[in-house]
C-alpha cells in the first residue's frame, strides 16, 4: 500500500502567544488521525521546528486537504508531500 510523507517545518520566528492553546488542538486532531488508522506514524523533528507525518491509505490530494485542517498549518514555514511506495 502506498503511504504519503508529509514533512512540515513551522516559522518558530514568529510563533502566536497561543502557542500552547495551538499544540493541544493539534495534538486531538492527530491522535483523532491515529485512531482511525488513517495516520501510521507522526516523528517531532529533532530540531522542534516541525513534524514528519506518514499517512496511511490517502492519496496525495487526501493527504494534502487533512493537513490543512490541522492548528498548525497556518503556522506552517513550508510543507512537502512525498508519495511513497513501500518495497519490504
Amino acid at each position: 500500500m502506498n503511504r504519503i510523507l508529509v514533512i512540515l517545518t513551522l516559522d518558530m520566528e514568529n510563533l502566536p502567544s497561543n502557542f500552547q492553546e495551538i499544540l493541544k488542538h493539534e495534538q486531538e486532531v492527530v491522535a483523532e488521525w491515529k485512531a482511525a488508522g488513517i495516520l501510521e506514524h507522526l516523528y517531532l523533528r529533532e530540531q522542534r521546528n516541525g513534524a514528519v507525518l506518514v499517512f496511511n491509505g490517502l492519496s496525495e490530494t487526501e493527504a494534502q486537504e487533512r493537513m490543512t485542517t490541522l492548528p498548525f498549518f497556518k503556522l506552517q514555514k513550508s510543507i512537502e508531500y512525498f508519495s511513497l511506495m513501500q518495497q519490504f
